[in-house]
């Protein structure tokens, strides 16, 4: 059963959840940020849609303690409007395009409005034999979003479509609280997002030895954008990137599973983008295993994330992932436990506590 404490906690996730907010267009992020911060942190924003939260009572005087989560999430453009009235569409990010058609999505229009529209693909009915036996689509060129519109002059003026406007999946979060599960969308890294505001949170009063920053960063699914401006804008000398990351334990044999449901954040070792600062990786995790928090680590052979632009900014900054489950991120739908957010964050409070200028020269 999840406890009472924990209602407000997962009202927060599903508000980040259910944001509309590609890459680009983090607005409804930010706006769920500014609700759920609250008091006791300063906030800024920049053009960026960066969104900076500053403990109050930083002294700045101590080492500064950068936490980041992207506030972006993988979604679509508007590229034009067929003779149809349908939609043709780009990516904004990295998309399992076999995973689209027939999704419903939700197109912003020129009035602010979100319109409902299906991603269509050619009816089955209409396919020749050679395209019933491929394996679909082979990309985003050949799938449309329909919004019901009969004609492009339908499209323009009467659901008031602009090409340059977002699109993003029309999904609501939902919790099963007997299994733990979390069903939503966008949860890389809007999890991490709430993982990172929590975690501000549990560490408001508490007297550290550094200086707290966190940052809700913008356009990381297009390529690590945002984090760029707030990396100099901040200037932290260590710091915790939180993402959402693939769970494997549904696709891989069992002795290569590294990021397992219901046993804890991921931390990585490496992936194609960067070598997480290998003695702050090991004293993560001798941190949590001391603890007793539940954790686990990974070589990934792909992948790429914020921290990639982070260790490598200024003189160099000692950088770790700390990364919640989610199977089946990139696609629509995505489930989470609420078990490894709540490891996730115990992880990140007590690295922080523990965490002092020497120690941060010797990573």
């Amino acid at each position: 059963m999840v406890n009472q404490a924990n209602q407000k906690t997962l009202q927060m996730i599903a508000d980040f959840s259910n944001a509309k907010g590609p890459s680009g267009f983090e607005d409804e992020t930010v706006l769920a940020a500014r609700k759920h911060i609250g008091s006791g942190f300063d906030v800024e924003e920049d053009c960026l849609r960066n969104f900076y939260m500053y403990r109050k009572n930083n002294t700045g005087n101590k080492p500064v303690f950068m936490l980041d989560a992207h506030s972006d999430e993988v979604g679509f453009m508007v590229h034009s409007i067929r003779p149809n009235g349908t939609l043709r569409f780009v990516a904004l990010g990295g998309w399992n395009v076999g995973s689209l058609a027939s999704s419903k999505v939700l197109v912003r229009n020129a009035e602010g409005n979100w319109l409902p529209g299906i991603i269509a693909a050619k009816p089955v009915h209409f396919m020749s034999a050679s395209e019933k036996s491929s394996s679909g689509a082979a990309d985003i060129s050949a799938l449309s979003i329909d919004i019901g519109a009969v004609n492009a002059r339908d499209a323009e003026e009467n659901f008031k479509i602009r090409i340059g406007e977002p699109v993003a999946p029309d999904v609501t979060m939902e919790y099963d609280e007997q299994h733990d599960l979390m069903f939503g969308k966008a949860f890389d890294c809007r999890i991490g997002c709430a993982a990172l505001i929590e975690t501000l949170h549990r560490l408001q009063d508490e007297n550290l030895d550094v200086d707290l920053v966190g940052v809700l960063s913008s356009q990381e699914e297009i390529g690590e954008r945002g984090i760029h401006v707030a990396v100099n804008r901040v200037k932290p000398q260590i710091a915790i990137c939180f993402e959402g990351c693939p769970a494997d334990d549904t696709f891989t044999e069992p002795y290569a599973v590294q990021t397992a449901f219901k046993k804890g954040p991921m931390l990585r070792y490496m992936d194609k983008s960067i070598i997480c600062s290998p003695r702050y990786q090991r004293y993560s995790l001798d941190l949590a295993e001391t603890l007793n928090i539940p954790a686990q680590a990974s070589v990934r052979e792909g992948g790429g994330n914020n921290g990639a632009i982070i260790h490598t900014s200024l003189d160099g900054i000692p950088t770790i992932v700390i990364g919640v489950p989610v199977r089946y991120i990139h696609s629509v739908h995505g489930i989470a436990s609420y078990y490894d957010f709540e490891a996730t964050v115990r992880l990140a409070v007590e690295i922080v506590k523990s965490m002092n200028e020497g120690i941060i020269k010797g990573f």
